[in-house]
């Protein structure tokens, strides 16, 4: 799509000089492991975007292995969504998809291992006791009184939290290592926790889970993970993920770094936060077109190539940093541009007639498809004497720069021909409800011969010829820069504006239905790049939700900062 490649980053340069070095034989081996509680996020699309294209350059590979140790909260549903989702971005992964849960035997037989070193104990303390003699970040915490069991008790009370003799809560296993250490994951972290749930692969076959950090680590060195890459909030927990790889008999060792993740304006990237808007209603689900999700964002008429683009040109960093949305639309907008059909849509209807046309005539226009691309051809837009242009293009009293329709005013009607406004129909309530012109029939393709200049040109949908059809105009979802540094809240900064609706919208009958595949999105002249809707819409009347703009306000952030400079 792009002449952009991927940058020399941190990140490369390590797995660079590990090669050199020799480490691992040479090998690069990458891996993204996901939760399946949810569904990914623009902010995974760097990440898996990231994984997959080092595992490529290095001639290495990639496994897509699920984290599914909390059964609490995930579902096969989203594990097939996040595989769906990862294929549309054009990664794929190497053999089978990998779980967690494949290798708890292994992990059990480690978190014996560890007992046998007295290097783990079983703790009775709550868990709200064991925060408590955590300490703080300032203070040491507290051994419990549980610390100093027998390998033989630690070893009997672990193989009854496994055969489901205790309930939830009851007892945790937890690694010893330093209640004093000054990073405050060192500090006996829980290995394991008792959890009577169904597993949504194991069954009932577990009552016990391990942890992530305890799992993770464990995960990669199994696989022979050669270089674990995690975002910014993992990097305390690097320490831990070392000290088990240290500690356990693993046959790989496989290196943790840590990146800098996704932060977009206008946006909330927390899964609890995307959650919260979906369960209590505050958009249309998982797959709401204004939401950062990449089944939102596929709805939405976003591309695979856009968004590959968008994290090429973003880059990877080692410190956090917020990056403007309006970058992510440009990027779109860019691929649409080179890619889309053009079409003519009127999302406000006014009729215009013109009167001195022939009756029961109907004539037709070649309408480019993409002047960006000769190669994507023509078609055809029938055209009459009865019309509906858009309501906002028709001033009875226009300002001085108003270059569109108006009475005695001349503007060109797209590929057909000069019109002129003689009269204007109201209704009993004096609302303008159609607009009567004349036409030049010397100005057919939208040029005079005698060279007049017109400075407006409209589009316009034949009335008799029109599909009906519902158009929904999107803007963000938040109504500020940064949604949670709102008093009230994210909530409080939701953007009652985010969705507007024109039920009446008119489209050219190519435009129904367009020829160039359901994934990809469509322009509507002068109005933007827009996506029809599978899930709403129907043959009788299609939905089209916008996808983005014309107007490129990235493009303005980059000039204004320029400027400012």
């Amino acid at each position: 799509m792009s002449d952009h490649a991927p940058g020399r980053d941190f990140i490369r340069e390590i797995i660079e000089a590990d090669v050199a070095a020799g480490k691992n034989d040479g090998r690069v081996h990458t891996r993204f492991p996901p939760e399946p509680n949810g569904y990914l996020h623009i902010g995974h699309a760097k990440s898996i975007l990231l994984n997959f294209g080092i595992g490529t350059e290095y001639g290495g590979k990639t496994n897509l292995r699920f984290d599914d140790t909390n059964p609490t909260r995930e579902e096969t549903e989203y594990v097939e969504a996040i595989k769906d989702d990862i294929a549309w971005l054009g990664c794929r992964w190497e053999g089978e998809t990998l779980f967690a849960s494949d290798y708890f035997e292994q992990l059990y037989e480690w978190a014996q291992y560890l007992i046998k070193q007295g290097l783990a104990y079983v703790d009775d303390l709550s868990a709200e006791e064991i925060r408590e003699y955590r300490g703080t970040p300032t203070e040491p915490g507290r051994n419990s009184p549980y610390r100093d069991r027998s390998i033989d008790e630690n070893l009997d009370l672990f193989g009854r939290m496994r055969s489901g003799e205790f309930p939830d809560g009851a007892r945790v296993l937890r690694a010893k290592i330093d209640m004093a250490h000054p990073n405050i994951n060192l500090r006996d972290p829980a290995l394991y926790r008792i959890r009577h749930a169904h597993h949504h692969r194991t069954g009932d076959a577990w009552c016990i889970y391990p942890t992530y950090d305890f799992a993770h680590g464990q995960s990669d060195a199994i696989e022979g993970i050669t270089h674990s890459i995690c975002t910014l909030e993992f990097e305390n927990h690097r320490p831990l993920y070392d000290w088990f790889i240290e500690n356990l008999p693993v046959h790989h060792t496989p290196r943790q770094i840590e990146f800098a993740r996704l932060h977009l304006t206008y946006t909330v990237m927390s899964k609890r936060k995307l959650l919260q808007l979906v369960q209590e209603g505050h958009v249309d689900g998982w797959d709401d077109p204004r939401m950062p999700t990449i089944r939102g964002m596929r709805r939405r008429g976003y591309t695979p190539e856009a968004i590959r683009e968008f994290c090429t040109r973003i880059g990877v960093a080692k410190a956090n940093s917020v990056v403007e949305i309006a970058l992510l639309e440009f990027t779109l907008r860019e691929d649409l541009n080179r890619r889309a059909h053009r079409y003519m849509a009127v999302l406000d209807p006014i009729r215009l007639t013109i009167t001195n046309w022939p009756e029961s005539t109907v004539e037709s226009f070649e309408a480019v498809n993409n002047p960006e691309d000769p190669s994507a051809g023509t078609h055809q837009v029938p055209f009459c004497g009865d019309l509906y242009i858009e309501r906002e293009d028709f001033m009875e009293d226009p300002p001085r720069k108003f270059f569109r329709l108006s009475p005695g005013r001349e503007v060109r009607l797209k590929y057909a021909y000069f019109v002129t406004c003689t009269e204007v129909v109201r209704d009993d309530s004096g609302n303008v409800i159609e607009i009567r012109c004349t036409y030049d029939p010397a100005s057919r393709g939208g040029e005079s011969p005698d060279g007049r200049k017109v400075k407006g040109t409209l589009h316009w949908v034949s009335r008799p010829h029109a599909v009906n059809a519902e158009v929904r105009l999107l803007d963000h979802l938040f109504d500020r820069e940064d949604p949670d540094a709102a008093d009230g809240g994210f909530l409080s900064a939701l953007n009652p504006e985010s969705l507007t609706i024109r039920p009446e919208a008119k489209l050219e009958p190519a435009a129904a239905h367009p020829e160039v595949g359901s994934e990809l999105a469509v322009q509507f002249l002068r109005q933007g790049y827009f996506k029809r809707d599978s899930a709403l819409s129907t043959d009788e009347r299609p939905v089209f939700t916008r996808s983005v703009a014309l107007r490129d306000s990235w493009q303005r952030i980059v000039r204004n900062k320029r400027e400012n400079e």
